[in-house]
């Protein structure tokens, strides 16, 4: 089919494909059906090998149920699961993108950096999928040693970055080694995108900036450290009509662009997602997405702002600092919701806090900033058991202090205004509430309710979801 003007399809791992990239959802938000589908039209599908779902023998999905006593031992479980279900899902998207004539597409696989045992499970992945898998995309930290790895597997590279300074970090201590791998570079904006976010310290999370200059800088550094106009850019985050990004297209600024649709595959046929999750997108409005600090991996990330979230909103306002000793304006003790007597904070502070015991949050849990927060009973016993059943999800969890190597531990104290992402992402993935679990959306999932493509409750096929949007719509 003829695609919106100036659109030209790219050449990636040996094939023509179209310039337009799967997003890589994490915890079974993307499988082989999503992926193969997206390949099968001829774009690049991405696989999430995030502790991606495995099947048995009646191809019912194999609940990940944790056994061992220790977290370290279930951190070995964790890395096992992983493996094996995005083993599993390459191998069956490979099988879907490859038709009669060959496979059209591409299939690419995501990984977070930050997630425990992140390397083990890439290698372990790519291992044995030798020759199915075209790319690796990989952010949510700087994952230096991305490109020694894709050497070692001879398969491409697609870092994720949000910033041309990032970029050139990892260019210059690791990529420059292996440049010929890299077939392209991400750039997710921090502000438009879903998921986990690469806000650095200089960029402010209420003001969101132009992606184009962004955009234009990381191109410009790209070209100062040598890398070819060829290797593309892929914009992610915010993309949804391509008619909105004519500006880039063809743009000799810019040099080779594609775009990467993260949102709005959710709603189509192959999405793995429950209905319930595909039916409450359609009901978004601008604003319903929230960017967010309460993920335990320390970033900044996107969901919906739904009960779930909203609840650890409240549950951070019922925050108080104190001091062990009297201090400063810490004149008074505590005397609700603590035992001991080492807890001093201001007057107004123990008025505040006394009413929050009253309406029944009669439990104070200390946080690693020297603050405490006010919870209900029912809430505390949730957080200590999450806290305890840990399976080393992450390479580095705030929520649970646990650290992935050396001696297993942060060493600061869990915190109890986060919570247990992969609890919840695995429940509603697979069926549970979507008001109490974390909805990762991009800032542009209102337009499902805007887009004249989805009314009267329209859900397309990946392939006419990918037909609509080489027409620029």
């Amino acid at each position: 089919m003829s695609a919106f003007k100036g659109l030209k399809p790219i050449l990636y791992g040996g094939r023509e494909v179209w310039p337009l990239v799967e997003g890589g959802k994490g915890v079974a938000a993307t499988n082989h059906a999503s992926s193969g589908a997206w390949a099968a039209a001829g774009g690049i599908g991405t696989v999430s090998a995030v502790n991606a779902d495995s099947y048995d023998a009646e191809g019912k999905i194999i609940p990940q149920i944790y056994n061992a006593m220790t977290r370290r031992e279930r951190h070995e479980e964790l890395i096992r699961y992983a493996i094996d279900g995005a083993v599993e899902q390459v191998r069956r998207a490979y099988d879907i993108a490859s038709g009669p004539n060959g496979m059209r597409g591409a299939i690419n696989i995501n990984v977070l950096w930050e997630m425990g045992g992140a390397q083990q499970v890439l290698e372990g992945v790519l291992e044995k999928t030798r020759g199915l898998v075209t790319g690796v995309t990989c952010g949510a930290g700087m994952p230096y040693k991305l490109s020694e790895i894709a050497a070692r597997f001879n398969v491409n590279y697609l870092p994720i970055v949000s910033s041309a300074r990032a970029f050139r970090a990892l260019w210059k201590r690791a990529y420059h080694k292996v440049s010929d791998l890299m077939a392209a570079v991400v750039y997710e904006d921090p502000w438009l995108a879903g998921g986990h976010n690469g806000l650095s310290n200089a960029e402010n999370p209420l003001t969101p900036e132009d992606p184009y200059p962004r955009v234009a800088a990381l191109r410009d550094t790209m070209r100062k450290e040598g890398v070819s106009d060829d290797v593309p850019i892929v914009m992610a985050g915010g993309v949804w009509f391509l008619r909105e990004w004519n500006d880039w297209i063809d743009n000799p600024e810019l040099g080779s662009i594609a775009f990467q649709f993260g949102t709005r595959p959710l709603l189509t046929h192959e999405s793995p997602i429950p209905q319930t999750w595909k039916d409450h997108l359609r009901t978004l409005e601008p604003g319903d997405v929230l960017l967010h600090r309460f993920s335990p991996t320390g970033f900044y990330s996107s969901a919906v702002r739904n009960p779930f979230l909203r609840n650890l909103e409240a549950r951070s306002e019922r925050q108080i600092p104190y001091s062990k000793v009297a201090a400063g304006e810490h004149t008074v003790q505590l005397d609700v919701g603590v035992k001991g007597k080492n807890f001093w904070v201001t007057p107004a502070d123990l008025d505040r806090a006394r009413n929050w015991f009253g309406a029944g949050y009669t439990d104070a849990l200390r946080t690693p900033d020297d603050t405490i927060v006010f919870v209900t009973p029912a809430e505390r016993e949730e957080i200590r058991k999450d806290q305890a059943d840990c399976m080393g999800c992450l390479s580095h969890c705030g929520f649970s202090s646990w650290k992935d190597h050396d001696d297993y531990t942060t060493g600061r104290l869990a915190d109890p205004r986060s919570f247990c992402i992969q609890k919840t992402l695995q429940d509603i993935a697979h069926g549970g509430p979507v008001d109490q679990n974390l909805m990762f959306a991009g800032h542009a999932a209102y337009r499902f309710k805007q887009d004249p493509f989805y009314s009267n409750n329209f859900t397309p096929s990946v392939k006419q979801l990918v037909d609509r949007i080489l027409t620029g719509d």
